[in-house]
């Protein structure tokens, strides 16, 4: 299995396991990473500033559907090939929780569903990244990578 570094956002440890890999406990939340080419979606969103698309997994929905649904709210996207791409493990002191990790395809590029949720979205290189991503750390960096990787390795979608 592929090894990741590990990371922190405040007080919040950080792990990433990939797939086939997946969370002991339901995912309260979310990320998707998808990506138009070798370009990935990311959102503005209020407070946080420049990330991917991320939220809470609603009662009665599954984590793909919160996926695809926070996806068209937040970006305006549609995606095709959802693959989940495996988990975070977010330790808080005694406090363990789960987030599932997704990637896609964009199949097109519409109106953002929820402007209070976000500003505005762009597609942007790996390469941008460093410089306007909201947390930037070696860990993210190595998943946006995998993310893109497995995204390549998508076959016979119906977007370009």
């Amino acid at each position: 299995m592929r090894r990741f570094p590990s990371g922190t956002f405040g007080r919040q440890r950080l792990q990433f396991f990939p797939a086939p890999f997946k969370s002991p406990l339901k995912p309260f939340a979310v990320l998707v990473f998808a990506w138009q080419a070798d370009k990935v979606v990311i959102c503005d969103i209020e407070d946080r500033g420049w990330c991917i698309p991320s939220g809470r997994v609603e009662a009665g929905e599954s984590p793909c559907e919160a996926a695809i649904r926070e996806s068209r709210e937040e970006a305006g996207v549609e995606l095709d090939r959802v693959q989940h791409i495996g988990c975070y493990q977010i330790t808080e002191r005694s406090e363990v929780r789960w987030a599932d990790c997704f990637a896609a395809k964009v199949c097109s590029i519409g109106e953002i569903g929820n402007k209070q949720e976000s500003l505005d979205m762009k597609l942007v290189s790996i390469d941008e990244l460093p410089d306007i991503y909201h947390l930037w750390n070696p860990l993210i960096e190595a998943i946006f990578r995998y993310s893109g990787e497995v995204v390549e390795r998508l076959k016979d979608s119906r977007c370009s």
